[in-house]
């Protein structure tokens, strides 16, 4: 049994009763398909949730997004974020010339994969460019002038993320908020190296 297979159940139980019905699961041909759109890897544990749980449609709120398919996806959202950069693989997704809007500049670092809309433009995404995928959050709301400031960690890693969620103790849980426990997330220490890097 893997360090996962136990969370992995719980996680499924749990999705089973909060959204049944649960999309299909994908198969490693559309793993293997995000991956080429996306221009990275995708984190084992994350992989094993859209192949073993659903295709999203369970967590959390407003549900993680789909890997793939119609609408909003993990890899639509991403592209959305993030367009593509010359450095960048060829293949990767993204608007060849996005739009001049408030989110034009470069603020959303590479490897950085949006999984849920918390809403109000807030997301919770996963650095799958880190061993334990850490779980960010996304927060632009109080954006003055400095992306780096919008970036919070929410979990050191998936693992850590989706057992608050089993175990009804994320910041987001009303019940939480109230524990003198509670965690909450904190400000994102690499941001602002990985956006100019990503600027680059």
């Amino acid at each position: 049994m893997s360090d996962h297979d136990e969370l992995i159940r719980r996680v499924r139980t749990l999705a089973v009763q909060e959204s049944s019905p649960l999309p299909p699961c994908v198969d490693s041909a559309a793993v293997a398909e995000a991956e080429r759109l996306l221009g990275f890897g995708l984190p084992p544990l994350l992989v094993r949730l859209y192949a073993e749980v659903a295709n999203g449609g369970f967590g959390p709120d407003y549900t993680l997004f789909p890997l793939l398919g119609e609408g909003q996806t993990v890899v639509s959202e991403y592209g959305e974020q993030r367009p593509v950069q010359p450095a960048e693989p060829a293949g990767s997704i993204g608007p060849a010339e996005p739009e001049e809007t408030w989110d034009s500049e470069p603020h959303w670092p590479h490897g950085v994969l949006p999984v849920l809309e918390w809403g109000c433009a807030m997301y919770a995404a996963v650095d799958c460019l880190r061993p334990d995928a850490p779980v960010l959050l996304f927060e632009p709301n109080g954006y003055v002038d400095d992306w780096a400031e919008v970036w919070f960690r929410d979990a050191p890693s998936l693992s850590e993320w989706l057992l608050r969620w089993v175990n009804g103790t994320g910041w987001w849980e009303e019940d939480a908020t109230r524990s003198e426990d509670a965690v909450v997330p904190v400000p994102w220490p690499e941001a602002a190296d990985r956006i100019n890097v990503s600027a680059q």
